[in-house]
């Protein structure tokens, strides 16, 4: 029997502009909404990341995020 889909946390979330338009470029694309996308991201991320790949963007996005700030 398939799971019941509901979207019980709700959480105040800051994006950068570029991430937002790249999640709902997702969403849209796959017929989901905002938080429906987040969610199928989540609950798959081991299968849609590669580790390697996610380690060397998210050394990438730390060494740059000071000066995104500014």
């Amino acid at each position: 029997m398939a799971k019941r889909f509901r979207l019980t946390r709700r959480l105040p979330i800051a994006m950068t502009e570029d991430g937002y338009r790249r999640l709902k470029r997702f969403a849209s694309e796959a017929g989901l909404d905002e938080g429906e996308a987040l969610s199928f991201l989540f609950e798959n991320f081991d299968s849609v990341t590669d580790e390697e790949n996610l380690t060397h963007r998210l050394r990438l996005f730390n060494t740059e995020l000071e000066a995104r700030k500014r």
